[in-house]
């Protein structure tokens, strides 16, 4: 893609800008203004410093995740013994993946499609550019820092929390159990649990609507806030993961819960139906009151679905496979 052809806010996807949007800008740079270029090149000449970069940022995962700061307008990497208030992700090299160059313009318009459509709490993020070649890459305000950008706010992922390690569980560990089971977390360490549990249960909904097979344990975490009370931290690494794998339904091998409380439907078809998620929800402790008006939300028409899909930076190949995606998840969610 060309610098000169963009058309929509890389941040939010608003129509009509060429760079970000004020929303874009105080979102996720405190009204700094910002330029969309990043300041180091993605190639061999800076394979060293990105290398290094890589180690200081003690991130899991297998994707290349960049330690980042704003400085005089631009992103750069954070120098060595500097606490980085952003995270870069580019494209993935695992050739793999299909459309592997799409990964962070897919996990850009899932996490906004979150945010703007389902009303879920996300960390604030946008598309940034190489200056070389044109190329986009993911970047994420970190929300485990505060905002002096240098005290660490306490956090800790499902799979520590469950005590689930390679040592444990294998090699696969964050895959272990069901989303059922990280149900006793909330109960154990979450004050307004009711709340909470509220927003697991519309974070889990949307991840089988967007088709995200890779929801393991690590992408879920509770935070610390001021108060010394736990929340669930805000949704992060949502992406449609269909696009570049063959996957499951569900990313944990339980999936939502124990095949005991499989409906009919999910028996015969291997898919879950609208019934299994209320079920999900029933075991999750959402009262039952508040069930149906959640499931509502996911089950009608969103017409700005369609729009941000539209206005991303994915191709209009993806963005075809995308909506084909969507739509056969939301027609599997509506049967009974």
């Amino acid at each position: 893609m060309q610098i000169s052809d963009i058309k929509n806010c890389p941040g939010t996807l608003a129509a009509g800008y060429n760079t970000y949007s004020p929303a874009a800008l105080q979102r996720m740079f405190d009204n700094e203004k910002v330029s969309l270029l990043l300041d180091f090149r993605n190639d061999e000449s800076q394979r060293v410093r990105i290398d290094a970069n890589i180690r200081r940022a003690s991130i899991s995962g297998v994707q290349e995740k960049l330690s980042a700061i704003v400085e005089n307008g631009k992103v750069r990497l954070a120098p060595e013994g500097l606490q980085g208030r952003y995270i870069i992700k580019p494209a993935s090299d695992d050739k793999r993946l299909k459309n592997r160059n799409h990964t962070p313009a897919n996990e850009h318009l899932t996490m906004q499609i979150a945010r703007q459509v389902y009303g879920i709490q996300t960390a604030e993020n946008a598309l940034i550019f190489f200056q070389d070649s044109g190329k986009p890459a993911y970047i994420t305000k970190r929300f485990d820092v505060a905002p002096d950008g240098h005290t660490k706010i306490k956090q800790e992922d499902f799979a520590s929390l469950m005590q689930k390690t390679s040592e444990t569980h294998g090699t696969y560990f964050k895959y272990a159990g069901s989303y059922a089971d990280m149900k006793i977390l909330f109960q154990k360490y979450v004050v307004a649990c009711e709340v909470e549990t509220v927003r697991f249960f519309r974070l889990i909904l949307f991840n089988y609507l967007f088709a995200n097979g890779d929801a393991h344990l690590k992408n879920f975490s509770l935070q610390e806030t001021e108060n010394h009370h736990y929340i669930l931290s805000p949704a992060y690494d949502l992406l449609n993961t269909s696009l570049h794998i063959a996957d499951d339904d569900f990313a944990l091998e339980g999936g939502l819960f124990a095949k005991e409380f499989y409906s009919d439907t999910y028996l015969r078809k291997g898919h879950p139906c609208r019934e299994d998620f209320v079920t999900f929800g029933k075991i999750t402790g959402i009262p039952d009151v508040q069930i149906p008006a959640i499931m509502q939300d996911f089950l009608a028409p969103q017409p700005l679905v369609y729009d941000l899909i539209k206005r991303s930076f994915l191709s209009e190949t993806l963005k075809r496979m995308y909506i084909r995606t969507y739509e056969e998840r939301l027609n599997r969610l509506k049967r009974s």
